[in-house]
């Protein structure tokens, strides 16, 4: 096999300027099944912050970016994973794509009733009451630069990065994408109770 026949059949690492428009429909389309959902464009406060550190907040999960974004960046590098075991010989722009739409798809879900109590009731999450649409879209906006990253990065980087996305928001505020998934699936008290003991109260 010629070098020209095995560049051909390697799958495209481009993400084309019509790869971006589609991936900005889709943030338009999640905003608007949000609002359509009845979340709030922003946080009820009336400010749009770039960051927001206090776990325990009526404005956490209302702003652009939080304790919770580094879960969704590690969303992106497993999403890239994901899609590489099942098709590695897909374009990249396509697994891109079918990334973002599970993310948008997540981000729909986890503002529904079922989701925002089962967070109330079986975790640490007491003044959880949905995301607002901005920091919706932040955790889209994270899971894609997960996603680019891991299609950068060497392997060994890629988990490093993923170890340290969980370890920081593990260690300050006793959560991450590992805790929040085992307190989903099977809640257990005692890791609710170290999590409240360890989360800071509003103004902390």
């Amino acid at each position: 096999m010629t070098s020209a026949s095995l560049a051909s059949s390697l799958p495209s690492r481009r993400i084309t300027p019509l790869h971006w428009a589609v991936a900005l429909a889709l943030a338009v389309a999640l905003a608007l099944a949000l609002l359509a959902m009845g979340r709030l464009p922003w946080c009820a406060c009336g400010t749009v912050k770039l960051w927001h550190g206090v776990v325990l907040s009526s404005e956490n999960s209302q702003h652009l970016t939080d304790w919770y974004t580094p879960s969704h960046i590690v969303h992106g590098f497993l999403f890239y994973a994901g899609f590489w075991l099942i098709g590695r010989n897909w374009p990249v722009a396509i697994r891109f794509l079918l990334a973002l739409t599970v993310e948008a798809a997540w981000e729909v879900f986890e503002n529904t009733d079922f989701i925002i109590n089962r967070y109330r009731e079986d975790t640490a999450a007491l003044d959880y009451y949905g995301d607002s649409v901005v920091n919706s879209l932040g955790d889209y906006v994270a899971a894609a630069i997960g996603f680019l990253l891991a299609a950068r990065l060497p392997v060994w980087t890629s988990v490093a990065a993923v170890i340290l996305l969980e370890a920081v928001p593990g260690v300050m505020i006793r959560d991450n994408l590992t805790l929040n998934i085992i307190m989903l699936l099977h809640p257990v008290e005692a890791i609710r109770e170290w999590q409240l003991m360890g989360m800071q109260p509003p103004g902390g």
